[in-house]
């Protein structure tokens, strides 16, 4: 059956033919094992998984929105677990009353959306009060970081205005909102950024991150590219890799990927010994199946961008030594390649003529919402459990 008419089958499955259907949020710190043991689901759902797909049950993000369906005896009949903004776990019964699991694509529709509000209390605060999502208050924040901002310091009546696209599962808005460009007014002053490559900007092309990532190896190949989903012409399933893969001999050094503080030094599941580092800007990577971990580090250090933090090894759910490195922002994964190119200049030949023209439109944008003067809608609310 193709996958979309499935995925179509499904929601109509969830919201149409059975009984009850929950909405819950993944509690933090809780392993996929630990998941189906607590529901009394079979633990070989996770151990049949290849070794990619068992690091992507690691995934799961601590809050992310989870549908479980119920039958009129509460016994789970189907559970949709989003691993990324683009794939989720299907865990349903078969014909023959067995549990299986599948990676299917997440259906969802984009929509183009403005925020443009007064503050009232607080940026974080109005943001999450009239949209819904933390996440996007998070990222204006993150934006405007290196303006010279005292957010502290902000009154009632300074203004927001965001230019963004959000997307919709279920019903509900879901994912990570991508800003496109963004403003705020305070004491009569404005500052805007825009987006591009990825990257926020000024309107004088200077980067506002100040954001540099290296290899955690040197002249390491890639084994395994990084990919938010891909169809697999011969495995005739979804697979996706949420980080890359650098091939390496067992013992060879790892070294921090920015300067940051170690948030996590142990065991992760399929990711075996693990370290993960908090940086600036939101920022998180991952370095996974290590053999083990450099003298002297331990949580809440601080390290330097190039300090040797591990050792390549085999641990976990790996069919070879190499190591699993993710970059992360705000729980997001990103591709760790295209975030270590640099652009000397965003102003220079053919890339500032593209960052110029991004400037103009969303100027003109910017200028008309203001100008129109109209206070953005609240998104609306949905209970927690949908019953028939």
């Amino acid at each position: 059956m193709p996958k979309v008419l499935l995925l179509i089958l499904l929601t109509l499955n969830l919201y149409a033919l059975k009984p009850s259907v929950e909405e819950l949020s993944w509690p933090s710190g809780t392993p996929f094992l630990n998941f189906l043991e607590s529901n009394r689901l079979p633990l070989s759902l996770f151990y049949n998984l290849s070794g990619e797909d068992k690091e992507l049950a690691e995934e799961i993000s601590a809050g992310i929105k989870y549908q479980v369906l119920r039958d009129d005896k509460n016994s789970i009949k189907q559970i949709l677990i989003p691993v990324n903004d683009e794939l989720q776990m299907h865990i349903f019964l078969d014909e023959k009353d067995n549990y299986k699991l599948e990676f299917i694509p997440i259906s969802y529709q984009v929509e183009d959306r403005v925020l443009n509000i007064k503050i009232e209390r607080s940026i974080t605060e109005d943001i999450y009060d009239y949209t819904g999502s933390m996440q996007l208050a998070v990222s204006f924040r993150d934006a405007f970081k290196n303006e010279g901002i005292d957010f502290k310091r902000i009154k009632k009546g300074d203004r927001v205005v965001i230019i963004y696209t959000q997307k919709r599962r279920l019903g509900r808005i879901f994912g990570t909102p991508d800003i496109s460009a963004a403003m705020f007014i305070t004491r009569d002053k404005k500052y805007s950024v825009y987006k591009f490559n990825d990257k926020f900007y000024d309107r004088s092309g200077k980067d506002r991150e100040k954001v540099v990532f290296i290899r955690p190896l040197a002249n390491a190949r890639i084994t395994s590219p990084f990919t938010l989903k891909r169809w697999h012409p011969v495995l005739q399933r979804y697979r996706a890799h949420l980080g890359v893969d650098y091939g390496a001999p067992r013992g060879t050094p790892v070294k921090s990927s920015g300067d940051g503080v170690i948030k996590f030094v142990g065991t992760k599941g399929g990711y075996g010994k693990t370290i993960i580092v908090s940086h600036s800007g939101g920022y998180e990577t991952l370095y996974a199946h290590l053999n083990g971990f450099a003298k002297g580090i331990k949580t809440g250090l601080k390290v330097q961008q190039g300090k040797q933090i591990a050792y390549v090894g085999n641990t976990g759910m790996s069919t070879g030594p190499h190591l699993h490195f993710g970059l992360y922002r705000g729980q997001k994964p990103l591709n760790p390649e295209s975030m270590m190119r640099v652009i000397k200049s965003v102003l220079e030949g053919k890339e500032g003529v593209k960052f110029k023209s991004i400037v103009q439109k969303f100027d003109g944008e910017l200028g008309k919402i203001l100008n129109s003067n109209e206070t953005s809608q609240k998104e609306e609310k949905f209970p927690d459990v949908v019953s028939f």
